[in-house]
């Protein structure tokens, strides 16, 4: 915003918004710029989850200093005072990374989820407009369409058939 004389002239900056493929490509791209990113299936992470959780924070920093007192602990453990402190640091701050990453999906999950509901809203409006119009002979090639429509929502209601599981069979008595 800039003021000349007595007018005001507004200047506005409009960022460009981000179509889901570009941003597929800028996070594919951020992801090859992080030095350590480590895949981990769900019981590798529920074993590290447990390994932590034993630890807790103040009983690491503890243990750190420890470190920082003997150079014989330093020595034994393998790893200098200033690298296990650095990885102290940068551990928390990839923590705080991850929220932020954690935050913004959740932001687009539930936009999606919000886009999802208007579709379905607005497909069940043009099923209850598309059904009414579709008695009438003018508009009969609509019929099939509907036909369609409903025979895919009773399929979607019905159960699918579950699998009969072998019932066990008692011991024989020999």
């Amino acid at each position: 915003m800039s003021e000349t004389g007595n007018t005001i002239t507004t200047t506005t900056t409009d960022t460009p918004k981000l179509t889901p493929e570009a941003l597929i490509e800028q996070l594919r791209n951020l992801q090859s710029q992080v030095e350590e990113v480590t895949p981990l299936s769900a019981a590798e992470r529920t074993q590290l989850r447990q390994v932590t959780r034993r630890q807790p924070p103040h009983v690491v920093q503890a243990s750190i200093s420890v470190i920082g007192s003997s150079g014989t602990i330093a020595d034994a453990v393998g790893q200098p005072i200033d690298q296990v402190v650095q990885m102290q640091t940068d551990a928390s701050r990839w923590a705080l990374a991850a929220d932020e990453l954690r935050i913004f999906l959740k932001g687009i999950e539930g936009a999606n989820l919000v886009r999802q509901q208007k579709l379905a809203f607005i497909a069940s409006q043009a099923y209850s407009i598309g059904t009414q119009l579709a008695r009438s002979p003018q508009n009969a090639k609509l019929v099939p369409q509907v036909e369609e429509i409903k025979r895919l929502k009773v399929q979607a209601r019905r159960k699918k058939a579950q699998p009969e599981s072998p019932q066990p069979q008692p011991p024989s008595k020999a």
